[in-house]
């Protein structure tokens, strides 16, 4: 499957355009290779009518018997804004935190040690020391405003599947992936990000997101800053001979 990367890259100093070369065909292989995590955004508005081709594009994604759970709350503008400042605002005051689904996010043995050296590779590349508790609070609370980039797009399931959640999840992961991919082949960066919608009642008052609607997890969207430091950190990936047993073969 080809990909054609979007002729306003920008030159060659661009980060996408380095990764992808402007202006020609791209492999799946090479988007899944190239593509990173985007923790600092311009804040140019990205087009109505781009989101909605990358949604498309993610819409495409498998689902268990089809089912297609996937909702999207596409959010920009004041009321992004008034989400950025009321998760912060509730995070650093020490509220529960109130996400529709239930995560712990406390790893250990070999996960908790990749999540330690992102980490790592983060602050080195922004050059927050580990005694810099001022500098780490910082970057946390960028994670609670979404990286301040122009658009977040929220994705949810009908509760109605509540029932089926491990399975409705296991779908959602498959079009935020779609989502992020199709975004990059256009030039446009994009994180995963559960640190902003940590106080799911006001994502919900704010955006007039549906009681139906389970909030599971948003993706942050932008045009990359090419002098943020933190784009151009790659993680770690082990190799297929680490994760991968072939049985049966001769």
């Amino acid at each position: 499957m080809d990909f054609e990367a979007p002729p306003t890259l920008g030159g060659s100093d661009s980060l996408l355009a380095s990764s992808l070369g402007a202006g020609t065909s791209t492999s799946l292989g090479e988007l899944l290779r190239d593509r990173r995590s985007i923790r600092g955004y311009r804040p140019d508005p990205v087009p109505q009518d781009v989101i909605r081709e990358i949604l498309a594009d993610a819409v495409l994604s498998p689902s268990s018997m089809n089912t297609q759970p996937w909702k999207f709350h596409v959010l920009a503008g004041e009321v992004l804004d008034r989400i950025r400042e009321e998760n912060t605002r509730l995070m650093l005051a020490g509220a529960p935190i109130q996400r529709d689904v239930t995560v712990t996010e406390r790893y250990e043995g070999v996960h908790r040690d990749r999540q330690v050296d992102i980490a790592k590779r983060l602050f080195g590349a922004m050059g927050i020391a580990r005694e810099d508790q001022a500098a780490r609070l910082d970057w946390t609370m960028r994670g609670f405003r979404q990286f301040d980039a122009p658009v977040s797009i929220v994705i949810a399931h009908d509760r109605s599947l509540e029932g089926v959640g491990p399975i409705a999840h296991f779908d959602l992961g498959a079009v935020v992936h779609a989502l992020v991919l199709s975004a990059w082949s256009r030039g446009l960066g994009t994180v995963i990000n559960s640190q902003g919608i940590m106080q799911g009642a006001a994502v919900r008052r704010e955006a007039d997101i549906p009681d139906d609607h389970v909030i599971f997890t948003a993706v942050a969207l932008g045009y990359p800053d090419e002098e943020f430091a933190a784009n151009h950190v790659r993680s770690a990936r082990q190799s297929v001979d680490d994760v991968a047993r072939f049985v049966g073969f001769d």
